[in-house]
């Protein structure tokens, strides 16, 4: 079973990537990457401002301290100077503190520096990256829509387009009717003259070949036994009948 559902994933990701490839627009997949590019560029760009930021907000600190250092040395000399060495010593302790802020604000100072310096490097390295992507970007696009127009043109002008792969068909399936039409029709008109068909003036009479035979013999008949009858009368009249005129009227005596 492991077997069997390694080989399924592989067939799912291999029809993935092949559907991927027939949807995939180089141009907008160019586009899109060129666009994250310069999103990590804003990034680092922030990154050296808010570097900057707290590196001017320490440098603020360094300077209030580095004001009340000097304040405290100047009142630390004019309590010694009135004999007030207790205060004098307690404002020298205060100074010594502060020193020691600032000059650990001083070495934070100097390694915000440091980061803002490396940031600036990197921040100018990527941008000459993404502007070196997005020369080659727009001349990869150009390619591309040239390579497509002129596969479009080529496919047009010999046929092999979908649109003329449908008429190809389209125009096949019309040939294919036509010559079953004319099958059929030569069919009927080979049938006709066979004989195969009745006449559709006999259809439903409930005659057949042999009935409209006899049914013409039977009035023939009839007919011959009128003319002999009318012979007849003719040569037991003695004279001959009077000719009807036009119309069925006999003409006046």
């Amino acid at each position: 079973m492991p077997g069997l559902a390694g080989r399924m994933s592989t067939v799912i990701k291999a029809k993935i990537s092949r559907l991927l490839d027939r949807t995939e627009d180089p141009g907008e997949t160019l586009d899109y990457g060129y666009q994250k590019q310069v999103e990590l560029l804003q990034n680092v760009k922030k990154g050296i401002a808010d570097v900057v930021t707290s590196k001017k907000r320490l440098q603020m600190q360094s300077t209030k301290l580095e004001q009340q250092v000097v304040k405290l040395d100047t009142q630390a000399r004019q309590a010694l100077s009135q004999g007030k060495e207790d205060l004098a010593r307690m404002a020298l302790e205060r100074k010594t503190v502060l020193q020691t802020e600032l000059q650990t604000l001083d070495q934070q100072v100097k390694e915000l520096e440091g980061q803002q310096e490396k940031l600036t490097e990197n921040e100018q390295r990527m941008r000459q990256k993404i502007e070196a992507f997005r020369t080659k970007k727009e001349v990869i696009k150009a390619q591309y829509s040239a390579s497509e127009a002129q596969v479009q043109i080529s496919e047009a002008a010999h046929g092999v387009g979908e649109q003329m792969a449908d008429l190809g068909l389209a125009m096949q399936r019309a040939e294919d009717k036509t010559e079953q039409m004319r099958a059929r029709a030569g069919a009927v008109e080979e049938l006709e003259k066979a004989g195969t068909f009745e006449d559709i003036t006999q259809l439903g009479s409930g005659q057949d070949d042999i009935d409209r035979q006899l049914a013409e013999l039977g009035t023939g008949q009839q007919v011959d036994d009128e003319l002999a009858k009318m012979k007849a009368e003719i040569g037991s009249g003695g004279g001959d009948t009077p000719a009807l005129e036009e119309g069925g009227k006999a003409p006046d005596s």
